[in-house]
This record gives C-alpha cells, sequence and structure tokens, in this order.
C-alpha cells in the first residue's frame, strides 16, 4: 500500500475504504518494444469492475496519479494509471514542460501509446471491458481527449484542466465517448478562445454527447495540491477540486448506469 503526503491523503480519505479494501501497485508493461510502468488499483476480491484509465499530468507517474486510482479504486472502479513516457522517463519539473512538449508535437505516437495503454487495461482480469472510461490531469487531461478523437469504444471520457486542442476538418465525428471537461475559468493555459474553439469545433458533430464545467478563479492545475505558482497560471484551488471530483462521479454513474 502506497504511503502518500498528508495533502494528498486528505483528499484521498473523502472515499471510503470498502470493506473488502482495495488491491493496489505499480504494474509493468511493454508495448512496441518501450517498457512502460502504470499502477493498477482496484477492489479486493474476486469480480470484474468498470475500468477507468487515468492518465499522469506532465511529471509523469507519480504519487498523485496513484492516490487517484485508489480514490477510484474506493468507489468501485479497476483504475490503470497508463505511463505515457516510458519506465525511464520521470521528469522533473524544469524538464517536464519539454517531454510533454514532444507528445504535443507528434500527435500520432501520443495517440499510439494511449492505445497501447487503453489496451492493456481491457486484458486485466479485474476489468469489466464492455464499461471503460478515461480520465486525465493537465496534460492527461488532454491526452484522454486525444484517445477520444481515435474513435477508441471508450464509454466516457473526463478531462480535469487539461489543454483543449482542435483537430482536422471532422476528425470529432470520431468521438463516441461522453466527453465531460472540468476546466478552470481563470485557467491562462487554456484560455477562452482555445475554449471556444475547442467548442465549436465540437459542434460540427452533433452526436456527440459533450459537457463543459467551468469552476470560477480556478487556475490551471486546480486538483493537483502542490500547485502553487499563480504567476504561471497555475494553483490548487480546495472548492474546484472537490467539485471537479464529485462531477467526474456523477457523470461515470450516470455513462455506467
Amino acid at each position: 500500500m502506497t504511503t502518500y503526503s498528508a495533502a494528498l491523503t486528505e483528499i484521498l480519505d473523502r472515499e471510503a475504504v470498502p470493506a473488502s479494501g482495495i488491491d493496489s501497485g505499480d504494474v509493468d508493461y511493454r508495448a512496441d518494444g518501450v517498457d512502460y510502468r502504470g499502477y493498477l488499483a482496484r477492489p479486493a476480491g474476486e469480480g470484474r469492475y468498470p475500468g477507468v484509465l487515468v492518465v499522469h499530468d506532465w511529471l509523469g507517474v507519480t504519487d498523485y496519479v496513484r492516490m487517484r486510482c485508489d480514490m477510484l479504486a474506493r468507489v468501485g472502479y479497476a483504475a490503470f494509471a497508463a505511463d505515457v513516457y516510458g519506465a525511464d522517463v520521470r521528469p522533473s519539473p524544469d524538464e517536464a514542460a519539454g517531454v510533454a512538449g514532444g507528445f504535443y508535437q507528434d500527435r500520432p505516437l501520443w495517440r499510439k501509446r494511449l492505445t497501447e495503454a487503453y489496451e492493456y487495461m481491457l486484458a486485466q482480469p479485474s476489468v469489466d471491458a464492455q464499461h471503460t472510461a478515461a480520465i486525465g490531469y493537465g496534460f492527461g487531461g488532454s491526452a484522454v481527449l486525444e484517445l477520444a478523437r481515435t474513435g477508441a469504444a471508450v464509454d466516457a471520457v473526463v478531462s480535469f484542466h487539461g489543454g483543449l486542442l482542435t483537430g482536422p476538418a471532422g476528425e470529432v465525428e470520431r468521438i463516441t465517448a461522453k466527453l465531460l471537461v472540468l476546466h478552470g475559468a481563470a485557467d491562462p493555459v487554456t484560455p477562452d478562445d482555445a475554449l471556444l474553439a475547442f467548442e465549436d469545433d465540437l459542434r460540427t458533430a452533433p452526436s456527440v454527447d459533450w459537457q463543459v464545467v467551468s469552476y470560477a478563479n480556478a487556475m490551471h492545475a486546480f486538483t493537483l495540491p502542490d500547485a502553487d505558482a499563480p504567476e504561471h497560471g497555475a494553483q490548487f484551488q480546495a472548492v474546484a477540486e472537490r467539485r471537479s471530483w464529485a462531477a467526474m462521479k456523477t457523470f461515470l454513474a450516470e455513462v455506467f448506469g
């Protein structure tokens, strides 16, 4: 069992541990010649549970994303943290923008790695492959929207303070997932014009089920307790963190029925 900082533990403990407990731990996997180290958390014991792919922020698989997987397992999901970067790539805060930026510049590679992680999750014995979701934070929020754009058969996608990218004309018609975008209304990383362009792109595909929730005065990284750089537009906001988690829970419960 992972031991977390006090700030992460406070968030985690909002969800009660089920009577049976949870099982969790690092998971090594390999795809197309690349080694990865993710993390899997699920309710303990036998059974299959809706699978939730969790995609990390620009720092890679850290305690933050592990905590979110544990939190999802407490709710009743099998949560798998994808490792987009590779097992040997864990950037420092100073390096993270460069590493993440490489994927923004190579969206085919980004999507390929996300698809590989999603397929790995589907193969896990504890995952009900007929009921799946993908959520992500920051870089990961952008990533899960990229996964949706591939046409992956994921039921629900939730972006927390992610970058909102558009794509070639008509690409959004591939999306079959229901989308929930949880956005900081004061996020300079994804300003109003980027949000409008994203929404206008989705409007070209009337079949896509999507919603955007904007949180007042919330900057980029509003769910991360360690985020405290308002001069760079990133800061934790407890109210938005709590509300966004509740919105995700309600959304997934609705989608999974």
